[in-house]
């Protein structure tokens, strides 16, 4: 009976250790979405810069691209338009051409396509869109701002500012 008092005690001492405010674990290293959109954005601001210095570093991201992209199972190209405030908090198999435009503030959940059709041209994202897992957003299509992408959503016509596509509403 002591023995079982004395792990409710420690449980108890542990619980008040852990709440939301407290993280359970550190986050700064072990965040593969973070990661390869750092270094995607810092390979992009190299690349505008001239010189030696600025090479250098190109090709040591260039590397620490294909590391994040392994890692985190994404095919986000280095040289892909993506606005400020992108969120890809599980970057499992998100494939984005690298001519997709993607607007400020997205949120961009795992298993999402942004990609072509048979014909010419690719998906244009406003801001403050989010796209649920799974979707397939193909063609030349424009996604309108503070726009909701259900999950597995095959979206193939544009889609107005301010609405929710849930299904396959908009093919």
């Amino acid at each position: 009976m002591l023995a079982r008092m004395n792990v409710v005690d420690n449980y108890t001492d542990y619980a008040s250790l852990v709440g939301s405010e407290i993280a359970d674990w550190p986050r700064q290293f072990w965040d593969p979405g973070r990661k390869l959109l750092l270094t995607i954005r810092r390979y992009q601001y190299w690349r505008r810069r001239r010189g030696i210095i600025a090479g250098l570093l190109c090709r040591g991201l260039v590397l620490r691209h294909r590391f994040w992209s392994v890692i985190s199972g994404a095919d986000i190209p280095l040289d892909c338009q993506i606005d400020g405030g992108l969120l890809i908090p599980h970057p499992n198999g998100n494939v984005i051409r690298p001519d997709a435009a993607i607007g400020v503030n997205c949120l961009i959940f795992q298993q999402v396509t942004l990609g072509i059709r048979s014909g010419p041209g690719v998906p244009i994202i406003g801001g403050h869109v989010d796209i649920a897992a799974g979707a397939k957003i193909l063609g030349p299509v424009r996604i309108g701002d503070h726009t909701r992408i259900g999950a597995n959503a095959v979206v193939t016509k544009d889609v107005p500012s301010h609405t929710t596509t849930v299904s396959t509403s908009y093919i």
